[in-house]
């Protein structure tokens, strides 16, 4: 079964997170030559397959096989794969039945590699994420079996099929800020205290505020208001509070104590509460690192393209692998349909993606 048949047979699966709807012993059974792990846990399962070829670097490739619900309007059914004008339409088709397919043919078809590789696959990543690909790594920890490299098939080309590798993510920090005051009537606004009076002349220092400049690699990390509310939506009655929330994607130069310490020397005086919770951490791996070096060589050498190196998006479980000190980079098919109605993947990046992961694997000395 060649990459792009194989492809088409696990879109068939309707892997619902975190439902693997069988994807996973599927996969399993197609690479029966690989030691086979299965980890469940809180309803949410995980399969690590590994396999030895001899004593030098080990290699792992990572994603997920759940997808998001289809939703409504599509031109064909989200899980009967169409294939139509040299694209493939499923639901998981870019995200990332794709680089899933990809990698595990380029690992069936593995043979000059001097190490071990290992496929680290989960069934919940577009969901809370906290039993999937973190679950696996700290089993393989407990084992001594921690990768030093790895690749996660995420689709991140932007124009054309090889033009990005991600080598980091920013992190991600949601906070809320509540000012308390005291509730009026609007004539006597001497006996309230309105805390929109109080934040007006201070939120031109809290929104859209840059908490550092930014970095090689790094967008700066900038506060983001998303909500603001307060009061009764009527007109002749003070707020009693104001809440705000907001979204930080910070780079490895500022912490979630850095927005903390500097939002409380802005509200200074207020009768406020401040809470912040740090829903991912950013990292970033080294551009002159093994697995950098050589994903790019191998990208530019199939592609024809030189990738560009960058951190743009939102979060994927490359943030748990770099946690557990792996050395981790993000390459797959173009990201322009994920999670959309008629997502689709081109027959021919599947097959070029393919023949980067199978030539990066009999390149990695």
């Amino acid at each position: 079964m060649d990459v792009v048949a194989f492809f088409t047979e696990i879109l068939k699966f309707r892997s619902i997170t975190p439902d693997d709807d069988g994807c996973l012993k599927f996969i399993a059974e197609f690479l029966g030559d690989f030691e086979a792990r299965f980890i469940e846990k809180n309803g949410v399962k995980n399969l690590i397959l590994s396999k030895r070829f001899g004593d030098g670097a080990h290699l792992a490739f990572a994603g997920h096989v759940d997808v998001v619900p289809p939703g409504e309007g599509w031109q064909s059914e989200p899980f009967t794969p169409l294939m139509k004008d040299g694209f493939i339409y499923a639901r998981g088709a870019q995200d990332m039945k794709s680089g899933v397919a990809a990698f595990v043919c380029a690992c069936r078809d593995a043979k000059n590699f001097n190490g071990r590789l290992t496929l680290i696959l989960t069934s919940d990543e577009e969901g809370d994420a906290l039993f999937g690909t973190l679950e696996a790594l700290k089993i393989l920890k407990e084992r001594g079996e921690l990768p030093q490299f790895a690749v996660v098939a995420e689709p991140t080309c932007t124009g054309v099929f090889g033009d990005t590798i991600k080598v980091g993510r920013r992190g991600s920090i949601n906070g809320k800020i509540l000012i308390r005051g005291v509730q009026g009537h609007a004539a006597y606004p001497e006996k309230c205290v309105n805390p929109v009076h109080q934040i007006a002349p201070l939120l031109s220092r809290i929104a859209g505020h840059d908490m550092d400049a930014g970095s090689e690699f790094f967008s700066p990390s900038k506060i983001v208001i998303t909500d603001i509310r307060g009061g009764m939506e009527v007109c002749n009655v003070t707020p009693s509070e104001l809440g705000i929330m907001f979204n930080v994607r910070n780079s490895d130069i500022t912490s979630a104590d850095d927005v903390k310490n500097y939002l409380q020397s802005v509200l200074e005086g207020l009768n406020f509460e401040l809470s912040l919770k740090q829903s991912s951490k950013p990292f970033l791996t080294d551009k002159d690192s093994k697995i950098v070096r050589a994903m790019s060589k191998a990208v530019q050498k199939i592609s024809g393209v030189a990738p560009q190196l960058n951190t743009k998006g939102g979060t994927s479980d490359a943030r748990y692998l770099a946690e557990f000190g792996v050395k981790v980079v993000e390459f797959g098919v173009i990201n322009d349909r994920i999670h959309a109605v008629d997502e689709r993947a081109g027959v021919k990046e599947v097959e070029r993606l393919y023949l980067v992961f199978k030539e990066l694997i009999e390149n990695f000395a």
